[in-house]
């Protein structure tokens, strides 16, 4: 059985719960379990590390008891956003450079410790919403430096770049970007579905 490991912030966290070491959350983990678990019966476990309000720094604090000693087949992870959130509401950001440092760091220590894991690296994203109109201009241009940094990570690496911020605003043209976001970051359950069908490809992908 293999098994398939969600890493990330809120965005992938979605209300786990925390004493279930199974429970996937109520976003596009759950919709990835679902189509891979019906296509593929028995095939696969799925596992959620997500944390609400994560870093950078805080995934890589967590390597070993929640990337590494999990052992994953395939691994996705989507970060970013709370690197500059955090920074405009309580000074406690990280830096572009530095994101891209510990992003580095992170997947070379992976790669070293499981060198037969499939990475997939997921877009940080951000649009106009309630948690974002305040600092709209500055938080479109620091997610974009941390999204730039997530795919130069990937291409030096070598590992599948997902894409989040052009197809969220493809999508913005077809409804409202409150119909796909929350607050300008937290997915509704339609864009939770958009990204789970760019996961189940890659998934497929990479295991070929």
């Amino acid at each position: 059985m293999k098994t398939i490991l969600f890493q990330g912030d809120s965005i992938t966290d979605v209300g786990r719960d925390r004493d279930n070491f199974y429970d996937l959350g109520k976003g596009y983990p759950v919709l990835v379990a679902g189509r891979l678990g019906l296509d593929a019966p028995g095939q696969y476990r799925f596992l959620n590390r997500g944390v609400s309000g994560d870093r950078i720094v805080d995934i890589y604090a967590r390597i070993k008891r929640d990337i590494l000693n999990l052992k994953p087949d395939v691994l996705t992870i989507l970060v970013g956003v709370n690197d500059v959130w955090h920074e405009l509401e309580m000074q406690n950001g990280v830096s572009a450079e530095k994101f891209r440092r510990i992003y580095h760091m992170l997947l070379t220590e992976i790669r070293e410790a499981l060198p037969n894991t499939k990475i997939l690296l997921m877009e940080p994203y951000v649009m106009d919403g309630q948690a974002t109109h305040a600092y709209l201009d500055t938080f479109t241009a620091e997610v974009a430096k941390r999204a730039r940094a997530v795919q130069e990570v990937a291409e030096e690496f070598g590992l599948p770049f997902i894409p989040l911020q052009q197809p969220l605003e493809a999508l913005s043209q077809k409804a409202p970007a409150d119909y796909w976001l929350a607050d300008g970051v937290h997915p509704n359950i339609p864009f939770h579905q958009y990204i789970a069908d760019q996961l189940v490809l890659k998934i497929r992908d990479v295991q070929r």
